[in-house]
């Protein structure tokens, strides 16, 4: 039952990523983004992060001692991968504004910013790895990483699954 609570709350903080990423993409959500619509996406995202807080809480088990080195890292984890994600909605815009007039030009200029966003969420782990290691057992960094990766995974295929194929 424990394991199955996880995997809802997972889903959900998932789900609200998604969301946010949709809206955000969205070309026509892009175009008419008034003051009260950033103020109101801001108030989602933030309240997507505190529910990935106690995602991430509810599935590490910390001792308090362990909290305590833990959450500054995860803080600063997360401040630095809200601007990868911000890169990939930016990505996801510039798909979308030219998907009807793609030229050859534009798909090299769109994976190579896929590929540099890739490798920028992988340097971003390897170096705060030594944090994390010197903040917790290696088994929990381990736990951890599993978790940033299935919230990744889910958020990448849902994407996926709504971002049609260069024609």
């Amino acid at each position: 039952m424990k394991q199955m609570k996880r995997h809802i709350g997972l889903a959900a903080v998932t789900t609200a990523w998604i969301l946010v990423l949709a809206l955000i993409s969205s070309p026509v959500f892009a175009e008419e983004k008034t003051d009260k619509a950033s103020s109101n996406m801001e108030i989602l995202r933030e309240k997507i992060q505190a529910d990935k807080k106690l995602v991430v809480a509810a599935n590490m088990n910390l001792t308090d001692a362990e909290a305590k080195a833990f959450w500054p890292i995860y803080q600063e984890y997360q401040t630095k991968l809200t601007k990868i994600n911000e890169r990939i909605t930016k990505l996801i815009v510039d798909y979308a504004q030219n998907y009807q007039t793609m030229t050859n030009e534009i798909a090299k200029k769109l994976m190579t910013e896929s590929m540099a966003v890739e490798k920028e969420r992988l340097t971003l782990k390897e170096s705060l790895m030594p944090k994390f290691q010197k903040a917790l057992p290696a088994i929990k960094v381990a736990r951890y990483y599993q978790i940033e990766n299935k919230i990744q995974a889910i958020v990448q295929y849902s994407l996926a699954d709504g971002i049609p194929l260069v024609e």
